[in-house]
């Protein structure tokens, strides 16, 4: 699914979860694809992504462009896993803690 922002994405998910999906479920069925880590799972959607470079610019670690994978959550703690995506303005960068 391709979506032009992030509010028509958000709603596509809340659709999907209406119909009986779970979040995780409405996430991976909305483009997004998990990068497991130990204690907290990241989602990354490449459709929705504005390219802002906040995350890689965030943190080296846990974005390494040159890396696959290029999202490797175990590299750095929780917290700050949790802040770097806390700083995505489209919505392309999801978590879930275990």
């Amino acid at each position: 699914m391709l979506y032009e922002d992030s509010g028509a994405m958000l709603i596509a998910i809340i659709i999907l979860m209406r119909e009986g999906r779970s979040w995780i479920g409405a996430l991976l069925d909305g483009g997004y694809r998990c990068y497991t880590g130990e204690n907290i799972d990241v989602y990354f959607n490449t459709a929705i992504c504005q390219h802002s470079g906040n995350c890689v610019r965030g943190n080296g670690k846990l974005f390494n462009l040159k890396r696959k994978p290029w999202i490797m959550p175990d590299e750095v703690d929780v917290a700050t896993v949790v802040k770097v995506i806390d700083t995505c303005p489209s919505g392309a960068l999801k978590y879930r803690h275990k």
